[in-house]
């Protein structure tokens, strides 16, 4: 059986198609004739999608990967093309719309309490970057690329571009990348911090999966308040963050998963971690 072919299988629409492998989802963008290229269509099945996962205690990591060797090439220029003889009120509404749809697949994964794996083969493109940026974590192919792209439109970024990329490279970088638009290669974004891991691109199923199965049999209770005090870091001060932290373990000490916890540190075996 090949890594993905997972039972049951849900789709959501035909753009995108959930499965389970336990306790880990995989979201897969199903558009690969088009590069899973972001339309309409996609961002609001991708946002039902995020929400609904998010909402399952049973799912305890999602992975978001893209059909057909490609993660996701932007947004779908055919899509822009088509709208371009339109009344200007009626296009900046319709962009309106898609946008705030992919913005609440944005926030759901990064609200939701549980670890998010971008699993990224060939092109992450624009929205495709901002996407992988979203995730918590991110595994690349050694075929993968990375490009900005939006400014060679003539538009500026959307899905969190602005947020993601200065805090994870600094300002004048991000910027450099965004105003020159380079293709940045899966090794070069390793050496950036964009990614996680680089490994084959014949082997990133697999490794994507024991990866999200690791995760997923780890301490979620204590992933989710690990990923909120990440979240708040960027804005508090110290006195705040130490606050946070204080209230962040305070919840983890009653859990379930630190008494197992404990109790495995003193057996000296393996700690077996329900998310509770």
């Amino acid at each position: 059986m090949k890594s993905w072919e997972i039972t049951p299988r849900q789709a959501t629409g035909d753009t995108v198609l959930v499965e389970r492998d336990g306790a880990v989802a995989i979201v897969t963008l199903n558009r690969p004739a088009r590069l899973n290229a972001l339309n309409f269509e996609l961002a609001d099945a991708l946002g039902d999608a995020m929400h609904a996962l998010e909402a399952d205690s049973a799912v305890r990591c999602v992975v978001l990967r893209g059909a057909g060797g490609h993660f996701m090439a932007g947004g779908d220029i055919e899509t822009f093309a088509a709208d371009l003889d339109a009344a200007a009120h009626e296009r900046a509404a319709g962009f309106r719309h898609g946008i705030h749809a992919a913005h609440a697949a944005i926030v759901a994964m990064r609200r939701m309490p549980k670890p998010v794996i971008a699993s990224v083969d060939g092109a992450a493109a624009g929205a495709g970057l901002s996407f992988a940026l979203a995730a918590d974590l991110a595994i690349l192919s050694d075929r993968a690329y990375l490009v900005t792209g939006y400014l060679q439109l003539g538009t500026t970024p959307d899905c969190g571009l602005t947020f993601s990329l200065p805090r994870a490279l600094g300002a004048p970088k991000a910027m450099e990348l965004l105003m020159l638009a380079e293709r940045i290669d899966a090794q070069t974004a390793l050496a950036l911090g964009l990614a996680n891991r680089v490994v084959p691109a014949g082997e990133i199923e697999a490794e994507t999966l024991k990866f999200a199965r690791q995760l997923a049999a780890g301490p979620t209770l204590a992933f989710g308040r690990l990923k909120q005090l990440m979240r708040e870091s960027a804005r508090n001060g110290l006195d705040a963050q130490l606050a946070a932290e204080i209230e962040a373990f305070g919840a983890c000490a009653v859990s379930e998963d630190f008494k197992e916890g404990v109790r495995a540190f003193e057996a000296k075996r393996p700690p077996r971690f329900e998310g509770r």
